[in-house]
């Protein structure tokens, strides 16, 4: 994890606080650089937490732009939210959003060996459903699996004020 928070007091920092986060959460923005440009897909993700490593694993199309720029640039940045809930306030600043979110950045790279895909869509599915799930080589065959390994990520939590009205 890393610093560079604004908001200390929302911070999560607890590990066992921010898996719990990770498996609310169901869909991973992906910012990915394309020459100037920034990129942001959303997509499904599943991740596994391994001797303080975070891996998160997508799935997508054998080709298209997203492949593209991850062959040409594998440093990406990922965000993830949930618990969205608008509350309102007795005043214009008193409004907000109740959320828990990850953000991180790390390494992409294309999984090409079977097993390993074989894994990462187990995981994802895990992460996704709650259940578990085999795959067989020929249906990981049509489909790219990414691995992004975290280099740092932070979680937040804004819960609802307690002088709410």
């Amino acid at each position: 994890m890393s610093n560079g928070m604004t908001r200390r007091e929302r911070e999560v920092t607890e590990i066992d606080d921010i898996l719990a986060i990770l498996d609310k959460c169901k869909v991973l923005h992906l910012g990915l650089t394309d020459g100037e440009e920034p990129y942001v897909v959303p997509m499904n993700y599943g991740y596994l937490y391994e001797d303080g490593v975070l891996t998160l694993y997508l799935h997508g199309a054998k080709r298209g732009k997203k492949i593209d720029m991850i062959c040409n640039n594998p440093k990406v940045f990922f965000e993830m939210d949930c618990d969205i809930t608008p509350f309102e306030g007795d005043i214009a600043c008193r409004y907000g959003i109740t959320y828990a979110s990850v953000m991180g950045r790390g390494l992409a790279e294309i999984v090409e060996d079977v097993e390993e895909k074989k894994k990462g869509m187990s995981v994802l599915m895990k992460t996704q459903t709650g259940k578990d799930f085999e795959f067989e080589d020929k249906m990981v065959a049509f489909v790219n699996v990414i691995k992004i390994t975290a280099s740092s990520f932070t979680a937040k939590r804004r819960p609802l004020p307690t002088n709410h009205n």
